[in-house]
């Protein structure tokens, strides 16, 4: 059972033309996830959807159990991720209303939220020098050209903390450092997918310059919350594209990232850990 996995951020909730099968809340050895799954059929195939911050955006990007997400999305049978954000831009050329197809990542997050499985017993260590799969990415940029969309082909995404925005002087130093787009969810989604063997792109919706632009003071809530929608539908139907033209096998490195990472003595891993993540290292421990 091979699927593709959304997740939604801002303002994303529910993908419109998607075929409802079911509404399932899934139990991990980390807690519950951010909401129930909804698992359908889009473009003829089997899709799975969570939104990131819950139904209602209740929850802050410091919250969000993203353990529990990816394992529940591993859980039922997600092959691929597909991580929809609203993000701010550092950069002039890169617009409001522009999408960005990320491809590395600069953590901020001052380790306030668990990024990895491996943490009670066992470790691995992962490749990560490239946080995303090419293929995958590949198939998101395409997807957005051929409906005419304004988008970038690489970016750096700069993980901050939040739920607070950036200050004036932290702005100034995040372009300094050559980053690209910022917002507060995606790394720990991209370790947790990489430790999981699953594919995982993030296409970042730009909805608002932050605040190091000259003219962010003339940046309204109205204007934003605008952006905001106008993005989510164009999404959308990037999602569509790239789900009906993704060949159903995947010949990128995700899917064997484990192989050679766990490092830990197997005779010295805790048989509940074993249990417990035998989803994820069943095929390399048993």
């Amino acid at each position: 059972m091979s699927r593709i996995g959304i997740i939604g951020g801002s303002g994303l909730y529910k993908i419109e033309g998607m075929e409802i099968i079911k509404k399932v809340a899934v139990k991990t050895p980390f807690g519950s996830p951010s909401d129930k799954f909804t698992v359908g059929r889009l473009e003829n195939k089997e899709v799975v959807f969570l939104p990131r911050h819950g139904v209602g955006h209740r929850i802050s990007p410091s919250q969000i159990n993203y353990r529990a997400n990816i394992f529940a999305m591993k859980k039922l049978g997600v092959e691929r991720i597909i991580s929809v954000t609203a993000c701010g831009s550092l950069r002039e050329e890169m617009k409001p209303l522009d999408f960005v197809v990320v491809d590395q990542f600069v953590d901020r997050t001052n380790h306030g939220r668990d990024m990895t499985f491996f943490d009670q017993g066992i470790v691995s260590h992962i490749v990560f020098s490239h946080p995303v799969c090419p293929e995958l990415c590949a198939g998101i940029y395409s997807a957005g050209k051929t409906l005419n969309l304004n988008m970038h082909k690489s970016g750096t995404y700069i993980n901050m903390e939040g739920p607070q925005f950036s200050t004036l002087a932290e702005s100034k130093l995040y372009r300094s450092w050559g980053m690209d787009v910022i917002g507060m969810t995606n790394l720990a989604e991209a370790r947790l997918c990489r430790e999981a063997e699953i594919c995982y792109s993030t296409l970042a919706c730009i909805t608002d310059y932050d605040c190091w632009y000259p003219e962010h003071g003339s940046v309204t809530l109205e204007m934003v919350m605008s952006n905001l929608q106008k993005n989510v539908d164009n999404a959308k139907k990037i999602i569509s594209k790239v789900i009906k033209d993704l060949k159903s096998e995947r010949t990128c490195s995700c899917q064997n990232a484990l192989k050679f990472a766990i490092v830990t003595d197997r005779k010295l891993i805790p048989a509940k850990v074993k249990k417990n993540l035998s989803l994820i290292i069943g095929k390399y421990i048993k």
